[in-house]
Order: structure tokens, then C-alpha cells, then sequence
């Protein structure tokens, strides 16, 4: 009787989601019903019973509140424009939401955006993806790069599987393989150059010249370079947290959470926390020079009136001088980081220890950025068989 009465509460499909398997009895997904306001049932999905179950609660409350998408009349530019404001917005960095709207805009509305989201196939998707590799000499269109055209698809993909879980379509017509970026050229400096590069600083009185050292000792990025704070430093027990980065957005500086999407604690060098007390020592003369006109941020690497540092002013007025001050070839800011996990790596520090000082998400990313460059990462597999047979 108890369960005949659940039953009946949940009529029109209504209830809890349930598995969905394949061939094989495995379950690849679980799938939930709900009555939305026109009276039609609808389905959400997911890929473990949480996700769908989260999916089903937040359909059924759009349901309440009158929500209703109509699969058979929405286009893909209509409901890309609900993705990004619904989906995306303020769920991710600024930047990250900017680059979404940007190939949304650019690349995939131009194309689909007036095909009804229900009518797009694989076909289309793997054309559109052929038309950008190619271009169109004719008409002046330069081919994009694989690179470029992989973000396309990870967009597209990442839209389109919304919309799979939200129930408005069947499948994701971006389930296509997507065009295999090169991998990007490592080029660190070596020791002696790195050497060189921060010993020209010092004696050039280079006023980032801890700013470069940070980021050879500790391999922090830009954005958490110019978003450090005094307050994340204690110079006595020789510690940094990192806890966010300065964006540079459309709208001007913005500070977010690290790339990773959260903190980390970096233990200062001897060398690093000694370049940090010059500099804390070098700010505080700058600030009494500009008296009022100083902005007090707390940041450790402003501009000389205490706001925050443009990136591109960082490398153009100062960092591209100081190369060629030390005849060194022209780098990136960011070949800095590189040349510190290079080091540390070449050293024979595990690469566990690498990937948390830089603040990779998982150890996969250190292996498959780092390995290429360094000589000797089979760590003797070979010898080592010999030996043992």
C-alpha cells in the first residue's frame, strides 16, 4: 500500500530519477521526469544520480516559478544567449565568461544561431570546425588554428550538454572529435640566463626585480604576481599565500579567485623573502615621495602610485628592457614559471611537489606541460631492468 501511494504521488512521470544503461546493463547516466508549467513532461539528466538529482530540483523550481523552454521553436543563438547569462555568468572568472561570450559571438552564433536548437547535427558541427581550419582565401577569412577552433568545441560541447541535462534535446551534436591542438613550446631560461636576468635587476636597481625572483623561486603566475597583497606575507616565518590574481577584464581590473579556484601556502627561498624586504624597503620611499597622491591597496607590486599594475605596462616598460639590458633572448613574463618547474624538475624534485607550488589542479598537468622538456624523465627504467633481469 505504501508504495502504491508513492507511486500515485508522483504521476506523469513526476518522481525521483532513475538509471539509464546501454547494451552491456551498465548504467551511463540517470534521467528524471518533471511537469513543466505548459503541462508537457520534461527530462533532465546527469552523469551520477547527484548531478540529475540536482538537475530535476532546479527544473522543477524554474518549473514553479513559470519557466519554461520550448525545444521545438528555441534557436541555438536564443538559447546560447540563456546559457551565458543562466549557465555561465558569475559561476566562472570574468575572463573565462568573456572568453565564452566572445566565440559564442564570433564563431558559433555567426554560423547556427538562426538553426532551431533540436534541428543541429554532428554534420554541422564537424563542418563548422573544417570551414574555420580552412578559412576562405576568397572571401579574406584566415584559417584558425587547431588550438583556436579546440576552444569552439570545448564552448559548443560545454552549451550543448546543458542543454542534454536541462532536457531540450536528445543528445550533443558536439560529440564529434575535435580538432588535437599542438602542444605549446616550452622555451625556460636556463640557470645561467635566469642567473643573469635576476643579477642584472639587482644591479640595474630594477624596481620589479622581486617580482622576477618570486616568480623563478616560486613559479607564481602573473595575475597572482600583480594580486599579491602584503598581507599575504609573513617575511619572519618565510611564507606567501596565494589567495587570488588581478584580471584584466573589459571593464578594468578585477580581483578573482586563482586559476585553480583556490589558495595555496608557497614557502619563500631565503633569496626570495631577502628581494621582498628591498622591495617592501624601495615602496615605502616611493610612497612617501607621492605623498596624497599614493592609493593605499596593500599591494606588493603596484604601479608607483599604489593602484593596480597593468600587465602589458609590466612587460613592455620593464621586463622587455631588462632582457635586453642583460642580452638575453625575448621571453614571455610567463617563461618564468616554466623555468622554475623546469629547474626543480631537472633538480630531481618530485613532481608532486612542483605541481602544488604552482598551483596546478591535478599532477597530470605537470607531467604532460614539463616531461617533453626534460632530459632523463624515463628515470633510468631501463638501466634499471637491466639490472634486475
Amino acid at each position: 500500500m505504501g508504495k502504491a501511494g508513492k507511486a500515485k504521488g508522483r504521476a506523469n512521470g513526476d518522481g525521483d530519477v532513475y538509471p539509464r544503461k546501454n547494451k552491456a546493463g551498465q548504467i551511463v547516466s540517470y534521467r528524471g521526469a518533471y511537469v513543466a508549467p505548459d503541462g508537457k513532461r520534461r527530462y533532465v539528466s546527469g552523469k551520477t544520480k547527484t548531478e540529475a538529482r540536482e538537475a530535476l530540483a532546479k527544473a522543477r523550481a524554474d518549473a514553479a516559478g513559470g519557466v519554461v523552454f520550448d525545444a521545438g521553436s528555441l534557436t541555438i543563438g536564443e538559447y546560447l544567449d540563456r546559457w551565458l547569462s543562466d549557465s555561465v555568468r558569475d559561476t566562472v572568472r570574468q575572463r573565462t565568461y568573456e572568453r565564452y561570450e566572445s566565440i559564442v559571438r564570433v564563431h558559433i552564433v555567426p554560423a547556427f544561431g538562426r538553426i532551431k536548437l533540436k534541428s543541429l547535427t554532428p554534420a554541422n558541427v564537424r563542418a563548422l570546425y573544417r570551414d574555420k581550419l580552412d578559412g576562405d582565401p576568397e572571401r579574406g577569412v584566415k584559417p584558425l588554428s587547431p588550438r583556436t577552433v579546440n576552444y569552439i568545441h570545448v564552448t559548443l560541447h560545454k552549451a550543448l550538454g546543458q542543454a542534454v541535462s536541462d532536457g531540450l534535446i536528445p543528445r550533443n551534436a558536439a560529440d564529434v572529435k575535435a580538432p588535437r591542438p599542438d602542444k605549446p613550446e616550452i622555451k625556460p631560461l636556463t640557470q645561467d640566463q635566469a642567473r643573469k636576468l635576476l643579477e642584472v635587476a639587482r644591479n640595474t636597481d630594477e624596481r620589479f626585480h622581486a617580482l622576477y625572483t618570486l616568480a623563478l623561486h616560486c613559479g607564481l603566475r602573473e595575475g597572482e604576481l600583480l594580486g599579491l597583497m602584503w598581507d599575504d606575507l609573513d617575511l619572519d616565518a618565510g611564507t606567501l599565500q596565494v589567495r587570488r590574481t588581478l584580471s584584466e577584464t573589459r571593464t578594468g581590473h578585477k580581483f578573482e579567485k586563482p586559476k585553480s579556484g583556490k589558495g595555496r601556502s608557497v614557502k619563500l627561498s631565503r633569496k626570495a623573502a631577502e628581494a621582498l624586504r628591498l622591495h617592501r624597503t624601495r615602496q615605502n620611499k616611493e610612497r612617501l615621495a607621492v605623498g596624497s597622491l599614493w592609493e593605499d591597496n596593500d599591494l606588493v607590486f603596484p604601479t608607483r602610485i599604489g593602484t593596480t599594475m597593468r600587465g602589458t605596462n609590466l612587460l613592455g616598460r620593464h621586463f622587455k628592457p631588462l632582457l635586453k639590458r642583460a642580452g638575453l633572448p625575448d621571453k614571455r613574463l610567463h617563461d618564468l614559471r616554466h623555468t622554475c618547474a623546469t629547474i626543480l624538475l631537472m633538480a630531481g624534485k618530485h613532481p608532486k611537489y612542483v605541481q602544488e607550488l604552482l598551483g596546478h589542479a591535478n599532477i597530470s598537468i605537470t607531467l604532460d606541460t614539463y616531461s617533453h622538456v626534460i632530459e632523463g624523465m624515463d628515470g633510468g627504467l631501463g638501466d634499471a631492468m637491466d639490472e634486475a633481469l
